[in-house]
């Protein structure tokens, strides 16, 4: 008898989230948020096509990757999205005695993903003509976009990490290499060093021991400030490691490979290579091309949150909008501010300074980003293509490890957005009745982004038990 009073008296203390409305569960998360952080929420019932919840939504934040949202969306509202990224090789003169008397030319449309496959099918394409020899120049066009390698508010000192690369309409594995370093069998004796894609663009210095605590702190790192690509590995190496760099700069790690690759198959030239427009007449011959479907690119920004996919996204909203030859952010840039005047805000209302979230610039309130998933999800065509790029809780993407085991799982379909101090989420997820939600939960000035993605976790959990009528 004893022991059943006591359950009773446990169950009657609970604050069980039954007992409770669903604007008295969110406010008590609010609450127990670190002190002197911030958070806007914006909760929209798109079943039944009114507001669920808002709190501060209106209050302009930093969205870091949710950023990618605008840009996103704005891309597939056009009618030309399902045009692949291309990236051509073409030539000039005339071919004699195996001999290319004339130019050959590398045309970059800014394919985030290009890689070994892509240089590959390049050379290869290259291979089959009846010359060995140029007799010529070799140049890469890079004048689809202006030469500003970084976007607006970018920090300089983010380089040599591989999520801020140099930008470039010739991008050849991200503008990186990944450095892969594991111990010797013999203790002391310098580690392996592995790395990809191989290129004698960049050189690598091995400067550690194998199981030697007297060799120092393990590093691999390169000269970045002297924009330099001597890359040191040194100090003690206990266990299999790496890391992934940015090379400076990307069109020249793109045209030297692939001069690599052409003297690998035995097709030389005099001249080294160098960078030059291709000539829009009739003495140009095309020869061949590698394309990227533009939806990888989608749910490659999306999934993996990659800011090279959503910058080649961006240049590329603006070389379909503007008759000059070369883009900048800028015609990108005016497209989302189209989007985003559609839907009624004025420029003054948010600031957007590039297409992937790394500007310190940015400025957009859950308002903003609610209303974006709105306009996606009014248009059938758009919202599939959306919906299937978007990270999925406890599934893939960002949102891999989130969310498991609650009745969260596999029913939250957003986009993650994370910077010092910053952590955003925002997409959507359904009801326990089956009613479907666009939200956006921005939480700023959080040094402990754990604990702001335990807040957004249990607010989307929240959602998800929810039963609206």
């Amino acid at each position: 008898m004893k022991r059943i009073l006591f359950t009773i008296l446990i169950f009657a203390a609970l604050p069980l989230w039954s007992q409770t409305t669903f604007t008295e569960k969110i406010e008590s998360l609010i609450a127990a948020l670190p002190q002197g952080s911030e958070v806007g929420i914006a909760i929209y019932d798109l079943t039944a096509k009114q507001p669920l919840y808002l709190y501060n939504d209106a209050k302009l934040s930093r969205p870091a990757s949710t950023m990618k949202l605008a840009t996103g969306i704005t891309s597939l509202a056009r009618t030309d999205m399902e045009k692949p990224f291309s990236t051509q090789v073409w030539y000039t003169g005339n071919i004699t005695d195996n001999v290319l008397n004339g130019d050959l030319y590398v045309v970059g449309g800014f394919d985030p993903e290009f890689d070994e496959e892509g240089m590959r099918a390049l050379v290869q394409s290259i291979n089959q003509l009846p010359f060995k020899k140029i007799n010529g120049h070799i140049y890469g066009d890079v004048s689809m976009k202006d030469s500003l390698y970084w976007g607006e508010g970018w920090a300089w000192d983010d380089t040599p990490e591989s999520f801020q690369p140099y930008l470039s309409p010739l991008m050849f594995s991200k503008g990186t290499v990944t450095v892969t370093v594991a111990p010797a069998e013999t203790k002391g004796a310098p580690a392996s060093v592995f790395a990809y894609p191989n290129s004698s663009y960049y050189n690598i210095q091995n400067d550690t021991r194998t199981q030697t605590s007297g060799a120092g702190k393990f590093d691999i790192n390169r000269n970045w400030l002297e924009n330099g690509n001597q890359i040191t590995v040194k100090g003690n190496v206990e266990r299999k490691s790496g890391r992934e760099l940015n090379l400076y700069s990307s069109q020249d790690f793109f045209m030297h490979t692939f001069v690599d690759r052409l003297s690998d198959l035995g097709i030389t030239s005099d001249t080294c290579y160098s960078f030059a427009v291709l000539p829009h007449d009739s003495t140009a011959i095309f020869i061949g091309s590698y394309e990227t479907p533009a939806q990888k690119v989608l749910e490659k920004m999306m999934k993996d949150s990659d800011n090279l996919c959503a910058e080649a996204l961006l240049y590329r909203l603006g070389a379909h909008t503007t008759t000059h030859k070369t883009v900048n952010a800028y015609a990108g840039l005016k497209e989302i501010n189209g989007l985003l005047k559609q839907l009624g805000y004025a420029t003054g209302q948010y600031k957007i300074a590039d297409g992937s979230g790394l500007s310190n610039y940015n400025y957009l309130s859950p308002a903003i980003l609610v209303d974006l998933l709105k306009y996606a999800y009014s248009d059938t065509e758009l919202f599939r293509q959306l919906y299937k790029s978007l990270p999925i809780s406890g599934i893939d993407g960002t949102l891999k490890h989130r969310m498991k085991q609650t009745a969260a799982f596999r029913n939250v379909h957003a986009k993650t957005g994370s910077f010092t101090g910053i952590n955003c989420l925002a997409g959507y997820t359904q009801t326990a009745d089956g009613h479907d939600i666009a939200f956006a939960i921005m939480n700023q000035n959080i040094l402990q982004p754990l604990k702001a993605r335990e807040f957004q976790n249990k607010v989307c959990e929240a959602i998800c038990n929810l039963k609206t009528e």
